[in-house]
């Protein structure tokens, strides 16, 4: 196995731009019950028009050109090859920090905060908070793709995967950061790593796994009793996805990998749910173009599938420990900080009963996105915990 770190140059054959084209004209639309809304998927005329969009008026070139003038990268870890984009901070004293993006997404979730954590001189801050950003794409998701085997839905094997990539680039101290299932990630290298992690920063957190117990809102103050119940909503009502990637992941990659309206509908219906309450629309709450650009992605390196069957293991792995779980006392590890953003479930008194997390603070904007949402909340949440752990 090389160590070697190889540059990477994104390059989309014209073919496989013409065949998405091509397939996006001859979809075969469904019928749709009348007046039904959102209430059971994304609406037929709406995914009508962002399709329309993305086949006609979305330019995967000039996002293609923009990807390339970032440092994009590839490793071979354990006989997996890892994309990565890594950005250098023109601050010397800059602090390594890994982020870590969850489903359904990828490195371009992260783009916005690239220019505000690099080089915050150039945004209005203070420039000893400057990081050095490495920002991978988790195996079965994006360029990191395909998977040479199973078992890579195995977060702790991704943990030590990224702890490697982060010797291999000289980084003996750094920060982290993950959100969804990159969330579980960064949480796991404070464990496997926990002498080399500075501290842990974590947004998309979940009250409760989503196959526990509802969460009984009584007692809780006003604005956790809120969160309480729309988690207890979520889990009657979203989990669908979940079942079926947790489950029956080869079956619904077939869809995924063959109709790019298909595939569009699966991350879009998330954006709608998961993002700001006060969206109407997806593109409320995101750039419309930075969204196709993780969708094309997606559609383009057939990570539907991949990723899909990346949730089916990672839930193997959860049941297995949820079964054999320790009730002992946890010991302490990296200094910890939760960002909670408007749409997030995330309860204080649930994720941290013994008040460990030494950083909490929510917003009353933004949702599950928020490198895309709001941005600036969470360049200056990273900053603010970082500036006393670096």
């Amino acid at each position: 196995m090389t160590n070697d770190i190889r540059p990477h140059r994104i390059a989309v054959p014209q073919a496989d731009l013409d065949d998405l084209r091509d397939r996006l004209a001859r979809t075969r639309w469904p019928n749709e019950p009348a007046g039904i809304g959102w209430s059971r998927g994304v609406p037929l005329d709406y995914l009508k028009g962002l399709a329309r969009y993305w086949a006609e008026d979305f330019d995967w070139r000039a996002q293609e050109t923009a990807l390339n003038g970032i440092g994009q990268f590839m490793t071979t870890i354990d006989g997996q090859d890892v994309h990565f984009m890594h950005v250098r901070s023109p601050e010397p004293d800059a602090l390594p920090l890994i982020l870590t993006h969850g489903w359904p997404s990828s490195p371009i979730e992260f783009l916005k905060v690239i220019g505000p954590l690099t080089d915050p001189r150039a945004h209005g801050g203070d420039p000893a908070d400057a990081f050095h950003l490495v920002i991978p794409s988790l195996p079965g998701y994006g360029l990191s793709t395909p998977v040479r085997g199973t078992g890579w839905g195995n977060l702790f094997r991704v943990a030590h995967a990224w702890d490697e990539l982060m010797n291999r680039l000289g980084y003996d101290r750094y920060a982290v950061h993950g959100t969804d299932v990159g969330a579980g990630v960064a949480g796991l290298l404070g464990m496997v790593a926990g002498g080399r992690v500075t501290g842990v920063h974590l947004t998309g957190t979940a009250a409760a796994m989503p196959f526990g117990p509802p969460i009984d809102p009584a007692g809780l103050p006003e604005a956790d009793r809120a969160r309480a119940e729309a988690f207890n909503r979520f889990q009657q009502d979203g989990l669908g996805y979940l079942h079926l990637q947790a489950t029956r992941p080869q079956t619904l990659a077939y869809s995924l990998t063959d109709s790019p309206v298909g595939q569009l509908a699966w991350i879009v219906e998330k954006f709608a749910e998961w993002t700001d309450p006060a969206a109407a629309l997806p593109e409320d709450a995101v750039d419309l173009d930075q969204l196709l650009t993780n969708v094309s992605l997606t559609w383009f390196t057939a990570a539907g599938g991949s990723s899909a069957h990346a949730t089916y293991e990672g839930m193997q792995v959860y049941r297995e420990m949820a079964a054999h779980q320790d009730a002992g006392e946890q010991p302490p590890g990296p200094p910890t900080a939760v960002a909670v953003f408007a749409a997030d479930h995330t309860i204080r008194g649930l994720m941290d009963p013994d008040g460990r997390i030494e950083q909490w603070t929510e917003y009353d904007r933004g949702g599950h996105f928020p490198a895309m949402e709001t941005p600036d909340l969470l360049a200056s949440d990273l900053r603010a915990f970082f500036r006393t752990h670096r």
